[in-house]
C-alpha cells in the first residue's frame, strides 16, 4: 500500500515538472511576436504564402520537431510561434 502511495506522488511530481517545462517553452515563444521574415524562413514559405501553404509547411516540420517524435519542446514552440505570426499577419 505504501509503495502505491509513493508511486502516485512520484507520478504527480513528474507531471507537474512536465507541465512547467511546457509552459516555459510556450512563454519563451510568446514573449514577442516573431518577425515575419524569421517566421517565413523557419517554415520555408514565401511572402505570398496562403494559409494552407503555411499550415502545410508547419505540419510537415512539426511531424519531425514534435517532442513525441524525438524533437524538442523549444523547437515545437518556435514552429507554433512562426505559424501563429504568419497567420495573424494575414
Amino acid at each position: 500500500m505504501m509503495l502505491l502511495a509513493v508511486l502516485a506522488v512520484g507520478v504527480a511530481f513528474w507531471a507537474l515538472v512536465q507541465l512547467g517545462r511546457r509552459a516555459d517553452a510556450e512563454k519563451r515563444a510568446r514573449r514577442g511576436a516573431m518577425p515575419l521574415a524569421e517566421a517565413r524562413a523557419l517554415l520555408g514559405v514565401g511572402e505570398g504564402a496562403s494559409a494552407r501553404e503555411i499550415n502545410d509547411a508547419w505540419r510537415r516540420l512539426m511531424a519531425r520537431a514534435h517532442p513525441d517524435q524525438g524533437g524538442t519542446e523549444g523547437l515545437a514552440a518556435q514552429l507554433n510561434a512562426a505559424r501563429d505570426s504568419l497567420l495573424d499577419a494575414r
